[in-house]
Parts: C-alpha cells; structure tokens; sequence
C-alpha cells in the first residue's frame, strides 16, 4: 500500500495500523512492519507508506522444554554452588561429561578403515541390526533364530518410539497406549503428535515413594482389551522404581490375559545394575512366554551416545512372515520420516558389540558407571538420616534404581530447591544421580532436608 500523505498524517496512520496489526517496532512485536520512505516534492514532504503483516502472527510462543530447559537455567546461574541434576546424562566424580574408553577404540578403528559416508538402507546398519537385537533378547534366544523379531535402526529411543507410534496410530487406529504415572516427559508428546491417544496406569504411591502394583495391576485390567501397555524395561523413568520379578510375572499374566501388547521402552540396559541380562530380563520374560511385543531401545546412556541418536524399534512377531511384513511397514513409515538412520553410532555399537575384547571393555566401563551411581546413592542417603533429626524414613533412596531418585519433593520444595540452592532439577521432585559426585552429597542433602521440611 503506497499513499502520499503530510508528515504528521503519516505519523497517526503509523499508529493506527500498528494497533490494527498487532504493535510496531516500539513493542517488540513482530506483527506489523511499517516503513516510511519520504521524498520532497514541490516544497511538501510525501510519505510513501508500506505495511506487512507476518504471515506467522498467529503462532504463539511455545513453552520451553520441561526437562532440556533446566540446562538453560542452570548455564545462566552464575553460582559456584549450582548443581544440575535436570538432565539424565552421566558425569564423572569430576562433574564432567565422559566418552567411553571403548568408544575412542572403536572410533579409530573405523577411522583407520577410511570406510565411506554413504546412505544406510532405510532399515539401518545390519551388523548393528544384529547386534542391538543379540543384546536385547540373548543370541541364543529362539525368536531371534526362527527369524521372529523385525529390527530397524532409528534415532536413539525417542525416534524409535515415535516411529512404533505412527505403526499403532495406521494399523492399530482404534487401539489406546497406557502409560505410567508419572513417565519421562516426552513419552505423552509422542503419542499426542502421532496422534495415539493414551491413558495413564497408576504407578507411583507417595504415601510410600514406592510402587502402587495394585493399582497398576487393576488400571491394566480395566483397560479395553488388546491395549498397547507401555513398560521401562529397567529403572523407571523418573521414579527409578522397577518391579520386582514375581510382580512381573503377574504384569505378563494379567497384558496376556486382556490380550494387551507389551510396549517395552529400554533405555537403560547395562547401566541401571551393571549387567546386561539383568537390565534385559523383563523384556525376555514376555518374550519367553510367547507374546507379541514392541521394544524400542538407546544407547544414549549405556554407551554414552547421546548426540549420536543410536537406537532401534524391534518388534518381536509370532512367525517370520509376520515380522518380514510389520518391518517392510515400518521401512515404509521411515522413509518420509528421516528417510535413513546415521552411520556413526551405528558402526561404534556393532564394533563393541561384534568384538569379545571391546565388548568385554563395554561391560567394565558399564559396571563402573552404574558403581558410581550406586555410590552417591548410599552416600545420599547416609548423609540424610545423619543430618535428618526427624525420623523420616530415607530408605527409598536405597531402594530405587538406575540414574535417578524420585525424592517425593512437590513443585514449591522443588523451586526451593533451585531458588535458594542453586540446584537444578524437574519440578517434579526427579534428581538425577549421575550429575551427582561424592562431595555434593551433604550439601544437596542439607537442600532436600530444608525444603521438606520448610517449604509446604
């Protein structure tokens, strides 16, 4: 729109259409673009004026990331005390992050074979394929050898979830996902974006910061038959509260019986106890008895590749023909996707994996992390019944599992936490220990100890 107008004219229609479209420059909005050029002529000033309303106005500002946006707050804080223990990636006694020592190897390995960069085939790397379902299920289990189980590569467990999530939401449309309460955040916005509607299970007791199995078990059996039950195979994200083997045992009766679909989601095999069979047995378990069931795997934390986003979706079938058909759908939900997984953290698993002396490195490192772990969690809990003079019951701490401790603290106690102690966690009452060293112990006990007690 161009018009020849006086220069105080000029300034009023300025206002004007910065009002209708929503402010100009002054307010900091985007939503309307006023320029005026001017040009003399015949001793008048004419004003040429030009609007452009965003295309983009009616795209409101998303809320940052519940878990990722406590890293950002903690960057910000200028405290020599601040601790972040929002994110669940591990650290060394030094508070650093760590590269496995295998990892290096396997990487100079593949950079001493000078191998290419080309495309991966859109269900991945097949060594890793292999390997990532060897480690899963055990080499020897039958499944894997009567050719049961449809393995893609995808990235890391958030694509491998939300890739099983667009298989349920196309063949399995009338179908609803369980999920536990509480959950890691994100699992809630896979199934929103594809579109999978959920329901929660009840998990979590607080009254004893443990496991409400009966109610778990019931909201399971209440559920429409041939649910998708979404499971942590291992340390429970974010209470770190697993079942125990007799309780899965009755979990498999019960998703049988209602003829559910087992979800498991295994993020942290290896690296919640030190062992690999141990951190598998429950997926095994359903898979011994003969179910159908949807495993989506990481290797963020046993591995440490986190930015690698290295991960599979496996799904385990009642015959061969069965998975060849669920893996040619699921290439087929790949490719518009991402199209092919990456090469790099692909080729690091299948070399630990695929080498007895490497993988037997793998299994040492593991068992150290997940030792160092263990240890700040007793130190934890050593430091909070000695300085704790009230007589509650710390014993959860011990009882828990795997990276992280559900502490039982509310939002407020969780805001004091940051707020006077500089220490950076979820709201909802998530730590995780493997941002924790030995030193920090007593000061973060004297903050859970303060703002449980003083913070309502």
């Amino acid at each position: 729109m161009a018009s020849a107008l006086s220069a105080p004219a000029a300034s009023a229609v300025v206002a004007a259409r910065c009002k209708v479209f929503g402010g100009g420059r002054s307010d900091g909005r985007a939503g309307c673009r006023v320029g005026i050029l001017a040009r003399k002529n015949t001793g008048h000033i004419t004003m040429a004026l030009a609007v452009d309303a965003s295309r983009f106005e009616g795209v409101p500002m998303a809320p940052p990331d519940p878990i990722l946006g406590v890293s950002e707050a903690f960057k910000a804080d200028t405290s020599d005390l601040k601790l972040n223990l929002g994110v669940g990636a591990y650290r060394t006694e030094e508070l650093q992050p760590a590269v496995l020592n295998v990892v290096k190897k396997a990487e100079k390995l593949m950079l001493e074979k000078g191998e290419n960069k080309e495309y991966l085939p859109i269900e991945g790397f097949a060594a890793f394929n292999k390997a990532t379902a060897d480690l899963l299920l055990g080499a020897d289990n039958p499944v894997i050898k009567q050719g049961r189980v449809a393995t893609l590569q995808s990235l890391s467990g958030t694509g491998s979830l939300r890739l099983a999530a667009a298989f349920i939401q196309r063949y399995f449309p009338d179908a609803k996902v369980l999920i536990s309460s509480p959950t890691w955040g994100n699992h809630k916005n896979i199934f929103n974006d594809a579109r999978v509607p959920w329901s929660e299970y009840r998990y979590y007791d607080p009254k004893t910061v443990g496991l409400d199995f009966e109610g778990m078990i019931a909201d399971i059996q209440a559920a429409p038959e041939g649910s998708f039950v979404l499971l942590h195979g291992c340390a429970h994200n974010p209470t770190g509260i697993d079942p125990t083997p007799e309780q899965w045992e009755k979990l498999a009766d019960v998703i049988e019986e209602k003829k559910h679909m087992p979800f498991f989601d295994v993020a942290y095999q290896g690296f919640a106890s030190g062992s690999l069979d141990e951190d598998a047995s429950s997926v095994r378990l359903f898979v011994k008895r003969g179910l159908e069931v949807f495993v989506a795997q990481s290797y963020s934390k046993n591995l440490g590749l986190y930015a690698e986003r290295i991960g599979a979706i496996n799904v385990i079938c009642s015959a061969p023909e069965v998975a060849d058909r669920v893996k040619s759908q699921l290439k087929r939900l790949a490719r518009p996707m991402y199209s092919n997984p990456p090469i790099h953290g692909a080729k690091i698993v299948a070399n630990v994996v695929g080498d007895p002396t490497m993988f037997g490195e793998w299994k040492e490192e593991m068992e150290q992390m997940a030792g160092r772990i263990k240890n700040v969690r007793q130190k934890l809990y050593d430091s909070l019944t000695e300085k704790d003079q009230s007589g509650k019951d710390w014993s959860f701490i011990l009882s828990q599992i795997g990276m992280f401790s559900f502490t039982g603290l509310n939002r407020p106690q969780s805001d004091n936490m940051t707020d006077k102690w500089h220490i950076y966690m979820t709201k909802d009452g998530r730590i995780s220990l493997a941002g924790l060293n030995l030193a920090k112990c007593e000061y973060l006990a004297d903050a859970i100890i303060d703002s449980f007690h003083n913070v309502n």
